[in-house]
């Protein structure tokens, strides 16, 4: 539940999302080793989403960090992505190339989100998603907010020593 008292996917809810839309995608499609980041720094929401920002740019093509931290920021002012948990799917539409793209991140120290559980977060999947992009947004959004529910797999991210280790984890662990 959001701090508004609706939940993170609007008023029907996760399970409304998931029905509707059933695809399965694979998280594997949309992230990269160089976008996956363990144990990474950072001291505040805005500076995670300015790191985020420039993580983007700097391994994909035509994104600018700028107008990136811009509408991440302006995304989060429309209610935190803040889940729970510890966890925070910052998303955004963005000019990708017609591309969903993803980042996977671990905190060595949690930082408050503004979450719906009041929770500092520490573990991060955020997304990019073409600007035209409806349904695709949306089932993307709920299959990654449900991988991020598997507890098993939640630890052992939150585990990982290493970029490369939260890669293969994430990956694999998602791609059944």
């Amino acid at each position: 539940m959001t701090k508004s008292g609706t939940h993170a996917f609007g008023f029907f809810g996760y399970e409304w999302f998931k029905s509707k839309y059933p695809k399965v995608m694979q998280i594997k499609s949309i992230l990269t080793q160089d976008r996956t980041r363990a144990k990474w720094n950072s001291t505040s929401k805005k500076k995670l989403l300015e790191q985020l920002s420039y993580l983007f740019a700097q391994y994909c093509e035509g994104i600018d960090a700028d107008e990136l931290f811009t509408n991440l920021v302006e995304r989060e002012k429309l209610g935190s992505t803040g889940i729970g948990e510890g966890i925070a799917i910052p998303h955004c539409r963005c000019n990708t190339g017609g591309e969903t793209l993803g980042a996977c991140i671990t905190l060595d120290d949690p930082i408050d989100f503004d979450s719906a559980d009041s929770r500092p977060v520490d573990l991060l999947f955020a997304m990019l998603v073409p600007e035209n992009a409806e349904a695709e947004h949306l089932e993307t959004l709920a299959n990654v907010a449900e991988a991020m529910q598997k507890a098993e797999l939640v630890k052992h991210l939150r585990e990982a020593s290493s970029d490369e280790q939260l890669f293969q984890l994430i990956t694999q662990q998602t791609s059944h």
